[in-house]
Parts: structure tokens; sequence; C-alpha cells
């Protein structure tokens, strides 16, 4: 299987991505099911009481006399009159049906708010593009949709003029406000009906319209690969900015070597400068730490204020490799510490005369496990 074949469904970055730049899925179905429903609803509702205001309102109008005749002006205020009760009327209508089709858009494909669907895009101006968007999968099967549901209101239209003719042609010979009672309840039941099969078409398309919308977006193997590299962040750099980050700290530290108790070294790569002040901590602290010219740097530092310079390879890479800048020592380093701790304590008391001069220091047990060369050698075996 071809690693570019999208078949994998896209991921939550990418709708949430996708939402950003103004994309949804949109049902049309909906949207006229909605309009067209909310305009028969304010007609029902509203057509009464305007058919009524509207004519006590012709009766004012038409009313004359001679003082009606006298001012022309009359008949200006009486048109006004009229015109702002038609635009009432016309612009609540206009409102009703925009929240609906509003309304209908948030159902199908929820709020989405972004400028970028209005923004000029001069690539979507190529001929070839476009013209192969016409025969995607979902533009055919939308004309295949529109074609039926044309079909069906068209048979629907048809056998309900058909059976409902007759009644019809008989509202003639009766009283005018029966008759018009009547053919308003005939076409209030025929639009009921259209209605009912554009609301059927508005079920199959809402979820049609989603699968389409999950279908465009769908990913490959590279491109999920990608997303998560760059969630994740490229390990390579990752890594560079966090040995840089290291080599600043470790920079940083340099300065507080005097106040170190005691350094340890493996003798050309790494140093670590140790204090412990049992009124304050619980364990020895790492108060400075570095490799190569740092190593040497903190060295210069330590024997410019006379703080003791031990070697002790395996502490100070282990030390190096797993002890952090102002914290504790790990645990399991405590008793090597502890031993260079006693062995600086004895130096110290006898360069100050209390004691005789202990002998070189011994190599102290640091588990194998903690110090990286010993690490690096059973991987490379």
């Amino acid at each position: 299987m071809d690693s570019q074949d999208k078949n994998l469904p896209a991921t939550e970055r990418k709708l949430q991505k996708a939402r950003e730049d103004g994309q949804s899925p949109r049902s049309r179905d909906l949207s006229h099911l909605a309009v067209l429903g909310m305009g028969a609803v304010a007609m029902l509702v509203l057509a009464r009481p305007l058919v009524d205001h509207l004519q006590l309102a012709l009766t004012q109008q038409l009313s004359f006399n001679a003082a009606t005749v006298a001012g022309p002006r009359t008949m200006l205020t009486r048109l006004q009159d009229m015109v702002l009760v038609g635009l009432a009327a016309s612009l609540l209508f206009a409102v009703l049906t925009c929240c609906a089709a509003v309304a209908s858009a948030v159902a199908s494909g929820g709020w989405v708010y972004s400028f970028k669907p209005i923004t000029p895009q001069f690539n979507r101006l190529n001929p070839l593009s476009g013209f192969g968007n016409l025969f995607s999968k979902q533009q055919m099967a939308n004309v295949a949709k529109m074609v039926l549901m044309t079909a069906v209101l068209a048979t629907v239209a048809w056998k309900y003029f058909s059976h409902g003719i007759e009644q019809v042609m008989g509202l003639v010979l009766q009283p005018s406000r029966v008759a018009i009672g009547q053919a308003a309840d005939w076409i209030t039941m025929g639009m009921g009906l259209l209605l009912l099969v554009v609301f059927l078409a508005a079920v199959a398309d809402v979820p049609l319209q989603a699968f389409f919308f999950k279908s465009r977006l769908k990913m490959s193997h590279e491109e999920v690969k990608q997303e998560h590299k760059d969630a994740d962040g490229n390990p390579l750099i990752k890594g560079r900015i966090r040995q840089r980050q290291r080599e600043i700290a470790d920079r940083a530290s340099v300065s507080a070597v005097p106040k170190a108790d005691f350094v340890v070294m493996n003798p050309t790569h790494y140093a670590v400068a140790l204090r412990y002040d049992d009124q304050t901590m619980n364990a020895p602290q790492v108060i400075a730490k570095g490799t190569d010219l740092i190593a040497f740097k903190i060295r210069d530092l330590a024997n410019a204020h006379e703080v003791p310079v031990l070697q002790s390879p395996m502490l100070a890479r282990a030390l190096y490799a797993h002890a952090e800048l102002e914290q504790p020592i790990p645990a399991q380093l405590y008793t090597a510490v502890a031993q260079v701790l006693a062995y600086v304590y004895r130096l110290k008391a006898a360069l100050r005369g209390e004691g005789r001069m202990p002998e070189a220091l011994n190599e102290p047990f640091v588990p194998p496990e903690l110090d990286p060369h010993h690490r690096a050698a059973r991987s490379a075996a």
C-alpha cells in the first residue's frame, strides 16, 4: 500500500485547523428547509393579522372628504404610513428567515468564526482545478441528490394537484370568504407535503455532508508522522536545544565554585563541584559542573580558592550525568560522596594542623549503571 494514500482519519489537530480556516460540514438541504419552513410558518402566523391591518388601512386611505382633497400632503402621509407597514412586515420576515438560515448552518457544522473563506485566493482561479472539482465524488453525489429530490418534489406536487384540482375548481361556487379560506388551507397542505420531502432530504444530507467533509480531510501515513513531528518537535533539534541549555547552565554555575567543599574530576573531561551544609541541606548538592574547557576552568578556579580537587573518574561522570544543579544528589551516590566528603574533612583538618595527612583517596564505589561510560560500553557490546 502506498504511504501517500490518504486512508487515515483526520487528527484532531487537522480538524481544528480546518475549522480555523473556516471549513466545516454544511448541509444546503437543511438550510433550504430552515428558510422555507420559517417562511411558511411566518406567512401562516403573520398573514392574517397583516391582511386585516392592510384591509383596515386601505379602508382608511380610500376615504376622502373635502379636507383630504384640499390638502395634497394628506395623501403623502397616508402613503408613508402604508409603506412603513409594508417595510416593517418585510423586515420581520427577512429577520426570521435569516435567523433560521444561521441556526441551520450552526446546527449542521457548528459555529465557525473565520475571515479566511472570504479572503481572495487567486489559486482558485485555475480552470483546470475547477474543472476537476466539477467531477469530484462530492459534486457527483450532490448532483444525483438534486436530481432525485427534484423528481420526488415534482411527483408529490403533481399527485397533490391532480387529486385536488376538482376541489379547487368548485371553490368558484362558494362565497368569497369561504373560498379564500379553503384555498389557503389547500395551499398550506401542499406546502406542508413539499416541506416534508425537503425535511427527509435534509435528514439524509446532514450525515452525508459530514462524511464527505471527513473524507476530504483524510491523511496519509506520512502526513500523520509529519504532524506528530511538528507537534512534539524534531528530536534532533530538541536534543541540541537541551545540550545548549545545559552548556549555558554549566557556564553560569562556574561562579559558584569558590563556595564548594570539594571538586571531583575525571582528569580531562568532567568536573563537578559539591557543597554540603548539614544545617540547611538534607544531602550534598552539585553547585557547578562542566566538561572539557569548562571542567578545566572549574579546576583552575577551585585551585585559586583553595578548594580541594580530587580525582574520581566514575563518581565525576555519574554526578555529571545524574545530578542537577542546586539539587540533592541521587540517593544511589550518597555512600560514594560521603566517602569523599569524609576524606575532605580529614584533609582540611590536617592542613590546619589538627591531624595527620590522610592517605590517597580510594576510588569510591559507584553503581555501574550510573556511569555513562559503562552504559555506552554495554550498549556497544
